[in-house]
């Protein structure tokens, strides 16, 4: 297990705006959410847009990685149903950027 976390998943985290969790993405990244596949920097731009009409706070409890694979558990919280909920996002990395993102 390293010791922090590689640079786009800790940019995903601390992203404060729709526009800069885009930005973590590859051009044609992919993120699964709910079971809905948004592919694209454009439709995560989208996803991210009506989450964050949501209040809502991600309170990390354990990662770790496996080379390009980055596995990180939240306690999830906020002004939604069933509030709070442990998620799973399983990241995978290409270079700088997420390849791949399903939340779980």
């Amino acid at each position: 297990m390293a010791d922090t976390f590689p640079v786009p998943v800790e940019a995903y985290f601390a992203a404060s705006t729709p526009e800069q969790i885009a930005d973590c993405f590859t051009e044609d990244g992919v993120a699964v959410d709910e079971r809905h596949t948004h592919k694209g920097r454009e439709a995560i731009l989208r996803w991210r847009e009506d989450v964050s009409k949501i209040s809502f706070r991600q309170d990390i409890q354990t990662f770790s990685r496996d080379g390009a694979r980055v596995l990180v558990s939240c306690r999830v919280s906020g002004d939604f149903k069933g509030s709070p909920v442990d998620l799973d996002y399983a990241f995978l990395l290409e270079g700088d950027r997420i390849a791949r993102l399903e939340i779980t």
